[in-house]
Formats: structure tokens, C-alpha cells, sequence
């Protein structure tokens, strides 16, 4: 099915996705999770928190703000009437969240559009707070917030897990592609336990309109009517048709990049559909300088050898609108092959081809209740594999084939009610109240040494999962709000991994393989407090307990993993990681100073980490401790540490200047991370400022920023080197405005032009494992047209 769409759209590995908002900008979002985007004027959606009410600009159809009205009226309307919607703010202004419990972060569409970043890590780099991974930049790099990675931050689509396997190791990629993406939020605190005890650190939740929620909107369609009363149903029905196409293109320089995409959204009667399909394309990026620090004897070209990469996906689904709710379904390809940089990754010609196949659904229903306002669902199954390819034997060419191959095999479904508001005297009352269950099959063979103990990184293992969760809100004067959540969950893991020896090292007995059966019931909470203060600011105060279940990567590996250069020893005796966090905050979403500031505690009891030991393995535990073995041994451990940080946004308008806005912006992030004896967690950001200046109007936007980031030097005692510091300077210019179909064809453009790292600095990334040995891509411009028609 999924070729069939990539035949019919037409497009050779460059394009697809999909836009039909009155205002171009994304029509619709995750039913129960709409997106929060920049200030000016407000209207109200549901939130990421199942019962909270989160200000948003005006960026959606009608209909879908009809159906997100708290007010709702619940009689039929025969016939829809055009709602008038106030016009999008301009681009560029800085969004800001007042009404959550603790920060998020919003990348809305047309900030993706200009930024254009290969992979969610990528895209998030520079983000206060979040930074990524960068093992395979452009191809692999998944978000970190706050310092925490893999096993504590939660990344979704549409409000379904992404299910890959790029938890499972640094070199694996996030099947999300920001193309096929409409916007992009980080979740933190209370509003994560929705989604499990695995984001404790955050959840990134990217949104688009594979299963649409309403009906497309045609701008200036004659023969439509989709608009809705402020206080009508969730969609009525139309019997005409619409249909809306976007495309997306860009090309760079630093790799000599070409990616787009082609999105279409139709609908007619009670039907909505939607197809898209995307693709990319680059080849070794350009770097500054020569990339191994510890091994100047290579040749090198000056671009980073091995660190090219193609991607392509498409999907399709569908979804019937009804007085009151919705129903759809969805069908998604996505597929990968790029190659690993570093010293091992360029000898042995490593790559990944990597295939996922995911079906998702969801839906929801408000019905004539006076008890329940909105049942909501959402169901996702996902086959994912890839292949770790590569020469066995970097001197003879011959031995190029499958290395390893890992799999993913996961299904998940949440189910959530919440209920009518009701007078408690004190505060109006809303709660929310939902169930999750999840079941996940992972194998990781080699065909090297079939058979073996040792063979890939673990036996197969499978886990299953279930949980329920409630959120009350409490509201009590319109200035005041307090939350109060929790969430118990349990979780069965069956596997198996040898008994290793105290010590790690051989002692001369063979290694057998137990089986373990592992059951853990995490348990987890949060209150939260929001006031409105003079002067349109907003104060936060949350805390957290959050409980956490090893993951089977903690307890079952016991084997080699390339992507880290380790030996991994996994431990059966883990036991739950706990979490107990205080964050404040505090906002500002309107007027000419819009800025954001936050400062966190988290206390981590039984904190999980891979831990070095100082030996030295090859491909099996008997080869710990030979002369001559490449591999660090890594043993998955446990100890209490503490985070700390803050993290600080502004934008600043300061006055009118040749018809538009000039102003100001800076940003500020910093965590500190150590264990209670003093000694640092490893591969925890640097200290990070910076500041800009922009001009924007109705059309244009203007902007050039520069981000320093400090030295690292606060390292782990064994296995990690300090990391220099380094100025980030990009600077941008794009072009926005509307065109007259019969003449241009297309309704809206959007042109522009991005450079990055214009001072061409070596940047290396301190939480990445192969930072050593791989820079950062150097001084490249990006040109980029997005057409709606």
C-alpha cells in the first residue's frame, strides 16, 4: 500500500505531507494533546495533561477549535455557519506555555520548516534544556533533556510511542521524520505520567494529520462549509468535497542535501483522508578540521568519513467524523540507510538499513452526558528491523554483510475518560482517569558465531506492561489552579543473561545462560500549583515522586555493542529507580517581553547508569581483560545522584523599524549532575548562552543568533575526556505570503535561506560516546520553499 502512495504522488525519494489549516498552518493535532503555539489573541484546547486548557493561537480550523470549546453546546446544529478566525501572529514570535504545571517547549510548524534538521535531535539541539545525541549527525541523534537520554525520555507521534529501537542503542534512529511533521512539543513534569514512568525525563511529542480529526478547510472554497459556532459538536457534516495539497523542498550545502515531501488532506460528508510521503537524501558532510582527536594518522578529505545517509517514508489513512467525535486509522512506512562516522564505524564501512511498519488508530467521543465530557483512545502496533551491516575484516572487502540485526516487535494501546467539570464549593473539578497496556517482543542475533552464548548484544526477550492513571484539576479563582496525579503501573520482563562473576572478569568457569522473570510495580505522583501574578505573569510549582522499572536493555544485555564501543553487562538485580523533583517557574506569553525562566531539583534514588569498570573486552566476557581488546566493558549499575539546573528564554520587542518589528532574544540552560559522592554522572551537557537579535513582518523574518557553549570538564573518573567549548553562529532570512491560485497555482509560499555554523567552529558534542572521533557539521547554507495549494 505504502509504494502504491509513492507511485501515485509521484515523487523519487523527495517529498510528501500534509497542511490544510485556514492559516496554513497545521490543521490538526493529537486529539487529547493539542499543541500549545505562539500568544496572540487566545483561544483554549485540551492540553498534554488530559483535564488541562492550554492558550493557543489561533492556527486551527473551526471546526477542530469548536470541538476543543470547554463550553460546548451539546444540541445539533443543522446547518454549520463560517466561524470568523483572527489571523496567525507572525512568524518568529517566541511561544510560550503559561498554563502547564511545569515548561514546554513548542517547535511550531513553520519553525520546522525553517530550521529543517534531519532528526528530532537535530531539530532540538539548540533548544534551552534539550540538546542531542549527535552519534550519526543528520542521521541519528536523539533528544536529551535535562541530561537525561534512551531510557527517561519518551518520544510520540500522534500519541503513540515511536517503537523503534533507538532506546536500545546511541547509533539507532527515531523514526519520526521532522517532514512528516506539523509540531513539535517537549513535555515536561506531571503531564508525562500520562505516558509511563519511562519519561521520567520528558516526553517529545511530535503531531501530524495522519489520522485527521476533521475535516479539511479549502480557503475561498466556495462550496464550503466547514466553519462551526463556537459552542457546536465536534464536526458537522458536510456533503461536499475539499482537498488540500503542501509540498515541502530544501537543499544544502554542507552535504550537499536534497530532501521534500507532499502532503494531501481531502474530505467530504462524514470521510477525512490524508496521504503523504517523503524523502531525503546526503552525502558526507563538510567539517571544519581534521575529526579524530587521539589518531592523526587517517586520511581524511575534509568532510567527516562514513556520515552519509538517505531516508524515505510515506502514509495513508483515514478517518470517519461524526456529530460528536471521530474514528481513524493510519498506515506508516518508514524507511533508512546511513552510515556511522567514527574510526570504526569509517574502517569497517558500517551502515544501517533500518524498515519500520507501524498501524495506528485513535479516536474520540463527547457525548450528551451530563457526567462524561470526552472518551478518548489510541492503539498503535509496530514490526520494526534493521540490519547493522559492515566488513567483518576491514582489510578485505569481500566480508561486507550483516553484522548484527536487531527487531522490535511492540503493540500499545491507552484508553482515557474525562469528566464533566462539577462545583466542589471550594474549586470547580475536573478529573481525567485513564488505562495503558503495552507488549514488546526484542531479539538482536548476529550471524557471526551462530549459536553462541555471546551471540548479538542479547537473547530474546519480551515484556508486557499495564498502568492506570488519574489527573484532578482544581480550579479555583481564574488565577489559581492546582493539579493533583498519580499513576501505578506493572511490569513483567522475561529474559535471560549469564551469572557473571563479581569481579566481571573470567574466572575459568563456563558462562551459562538463566532465564529471569522479572516483575516490577512502579508507583508515581505529582501536585502542582499555577497563579496568575500582576503584570500578565504566570508562577508554577510542582513536585514529583516518579518510579521507574529497569528496561530490558538494563537487565538482559551481555554482549558487544559497537555503537558505544562497550562490552554491555546487563543486571537482573536492578531494582526501581526513583525520582522525587521540585520545579518552579516562571512565564510571560503576551506583550513585548514574552519570556520563560525555570530552576529544578531531582533526587535520584537507585539512579541506573552503564557504568565503566577500566577492562577491556572483545567480542565474548572470556576476552575481558586481554592486552590487546578494543572494547570497554560497561556493567549497568545503580547509585543515588542529584540534578540540578535552570533554564531561561526571552524574546524582546523593542520598536517599529521600516514597517516591521525589531528586537532582542537570548536564551540561557545549565544542569549539574553528580552522585552523592561528589563525583559527576557522565556525558551531561555544557553550560550554554546565548543571544540574537531578528526584524519580522507580515512577510518577512530576519534573524541571527550566536550560542556559546562552555567546556565540559566536569567528566566522569573513568572513560570520558573533557570537551572544548564552542560559538554556534547561524543567521536566517525567509519570505512568507500569500499567491493567487489561478495565475500561480499555488494559494501560499514560503521561501527562505538558513546558514549554520557560519564561523565554522569545530563543535563537538559532549554527550555523545564517539564526540572524539566525530565533529559537528561546518559552515553550510540550507534553501528551503514550502508550497500550499
Amino acid at each position: 500500500m505504502i509504494s502504491l502512495v509513492k507511485r501515485a504522488l509521484h515523487i523519487s525519494g523527495a517529498s510528501c505531507l500534509l497542511l490544510c489549516g485556514i492559516d496554513g498552518s497545521a490543521m490538526s493535532q493529537d486529539a487529547a494533546a493539542p499543541s500549545a503555539t505562539q500568544q496572540l489573541p487566545e483561544i483554549t484546547v485540551t492540553a498534554p495533561s488530559p483535564i488541562v486548557r492550554r492558550k493557543l493561537a489561533p492556527s486551527r480550523t473551526p471546526a477542530r477549535i469548536a470541538r476543543a470549546a470547554p463550553g460546548r453546546n451539546r444540541e445539533p446544529t443543522p446547518q454549520a455557519q463560517p466561524t470568523p478566525v483572527a489571523a496567525a501572529p507572525q512568524q518568529g514570535v517566541l511561544p510560550i506555555v503559561t498554563d502547564q504545571f511545569a515548561t514546554v517547549t513548542v517547535v511550531p510548524n513553520e519553525e520546522i520548516r525553517r530550521a529543517g534538521g534531519a532528526t528530532l535531535g537535530d531539530l532540538l539541539f539548540s533548544k534551552p534544556g534539550i540538546t542531542g545525541s549527535s552519534f550519526a549527525p543528520g542521521a541519528s541523534s536523539r533528544p536529551i533533556i535535562r541530561g537525561l537520554d534512551v531510557n527517561r525520555v519518551g518520544i510520540l507521534e500522534n500519541g503513540i510511542g515511536s517503537n523503534g529501537a533507538s532506546d536500545l542503542g546511541e547509533d539507532h534512529f527515531v523514526p519520526i521524520d521532522p517532514l512528516a511533521t506539523n509540531q513539535i512539543e517537549v513535555i515536561r513534569g506531571p503531564a508525562g505520567l500520562r505516558y509511563g514512568s519511562q519519561s521520567i525525563g520528558g516526553v517529545v511529542s511530535a503531531t501530524n494529520n495522519r489520522i485527521p480529526d476533521a475535516l479539511p478547510s479549502c480557503p475561498a472554497a466556495p462550496f464550503q462549509s466547514y466553519g462551526l459556532p463556537a459552542k457546536a459538536p465536534l464536526a458537522s457534516v458536510q456533503s461536499s468535497g475539499c482537498a488540500t495539497v503542501e509540498t515541502r523542498t530544501a537543499i544544502s550545502s554542507v552535504d550537499r542535501g536534497v530532501d521534500g515531501g507532499i502532503l494531501l488532506d481531502a474530505g467530504g460528508g462524514n470521510f477525512a483522508v490524508h496521504a503523504d510521503a517523503y524523502g531525503r537524501k546526503a552525502s558526507d558532510y563538510n567539517i571544519p578540521s581534521y575529526p579524530y582527536l587521539f589518531d592523526q594518522t587517517r586520511p581524511v578529505n575534509g568532510r567527516q568519513p562514513n556520515s552519509a545517509m538517505q531516508a524515505d517514508g510515506a502514509s495513508i489513512g483515514g478517518s470517519y467524523i461524526f456529530h460528536g467525535g471521530f474514528i481513524g486509522a493510519a498506515i506508516t512506512q518508514n524507511d533508512a540507510l546511513y552510515h556511522i562516522p567514527g574510526i570504526d564505524g569509517a574502517d569497517h564501512q558500517t551502515r544501517i538499513d533500518a524498515h519500520q511498519t507501524k498501524i495506528t488508530a485513535k479516536g474520540e467521543y463527547r457525548p450528551d452526558s451530563a457526567a462524561i465530557d470526552a472518551v478518548r483512545f489510541w492503539a498503535g502496533a509496530t514490526d520494526y528491523r534493521h540490519n547493522e551491516i559492515g566488513l567483518a575484516d576491514p582489510a578485505d572487502l569481500t566480508t561486507l554483510g550483516v553484522r548484527q540485526t536487531f527487531t522490535n516487535k511492540e503493540q500499545e494501546a491507552r484508553v482515557e475518560v474525562q469528566l464533566m467539570p462539577f462545583n466542589a464549593r471550594f474549586a470547580e473539578v475536573t478529573t481525567a482517569f485513564g488505562l495503558q497496556a503495552g507488549h514488546q517482543e526484542l531479539t538482536a542475533p548476529s550471524p557471526d558465531d551462530p549459536g553462541t552464548l555471546f551471540n548479538g548484544l542479547w537473547d530474546p526477550n519480551r515484556n508486557t506492561r499495564e498502568a492506570g492513571y488519574v489527573f484532578n484539576e482544581f480550579k479555583f479563582t481564574d488565577a489559581t489552579k492546582a493539579q493533583i496525579a498519580g499513576r501505578i503501573e506493572h511490569v513483567d520482563l522475561h529474559g535471560s543473561t549469564p551469572n557473571f562473576p563479581a569481579d566481571f572478569l573470567p574466572d575459568g568457569n563456563p558462562q551459562v545462560s538463566t532465564a529471569r522473570n522479572l516483575s516490577f510495580t512502579p508507583k508515581s505522583g505529582s501536585v502542582g500549583l499555577i497563579q496568575n501574578l500582576p503584570g500578565d505573569l504566570v508562577a508554577s510549582i510542582t513536585a514529583q515522586y516518579v518510579e521507574r522499572a529497569p528496561k530490558p536493555a538494563e537487565l538482559f544485555s551481555r554482549g558487544a555493542h559497537d555503537a558505544t564501543g562497550t562490552f554491555d553487562i546487563g543486571n537482573p538485580n536492578l531494582t526501581i529507580e526513583t525520582a522525587k523533583s521540585v520545579e518552579i517557574g516562571l512565564r510571560r506569553a503576551t506583550g513585548p517581553l514574552r519570556f520563560e525562566a525555570t530552576a529544578y531539583y531531582t533526587r535520584f534514588d537507585n539512579f541506573i547508569f552503564r557504568r565503566l569498570t577500566g577492562v577491556m573486552c572483545d567480542g565474548t566476557f572470556d576476552s575481558c581483560g586481554a592486552p590487546d581488546a578494543e572494547l570497554k566493558q560497561a556493567v549497568y549499575s545503580q547509585r543515588n545522584a542529584i540534578f540540578r539546573g535552570g533554564e531561561f528564554q526571552s524574546q524582546l520587542d523593542i520598536s517599529q523599524f521600516y514597517g516591521g518589528m525589531w528586537g532582542i532574544e537570548n536564551q540561557f540552560d545549565i544542569v549539574r549532575a553528580t552522585f552523592t559522592d561528589g563525583t559527576n554522572v557522565p556525558r551531561i551537557p555544557p553550560v550554554r548562552v546565548g543571544g540574537g537579535v531578528f526584524w519580522r513582518d507580515a512577510n518577512w523574518l530576519m534573524r541571527v543568533n550566536l550560542l556559546h557553549a562552555f567546556a565540559q570538564n566536569d567528566i566522569a573518573v573513568i572513560g570520558e575526556t573533557p570537551t572544548a567549548g564552542y560559538n554556534l553562529l547561524k543567521a536566517e532570512i525567509s519570505y512568507k505570503t500569500k499567491l493567487d491560485p489561478s495565475y500561480f497555482g499555488a494559494r501560499e509560499m514560503t521561501v527562505g535561506l538558513v546558514g549554520n555554523n557560519l564561523l565554522n567552529e569545530n563543535i563537538r558534542n559532549s554527550v555523545s560516546y564517539n564526540k572524539d572521533e566525530v565533529l559537528m557539521p561546518g559552515i553550510g547554507v540550507r534553501a528551503f520553499a514550502n508550497l500550499k495549494f
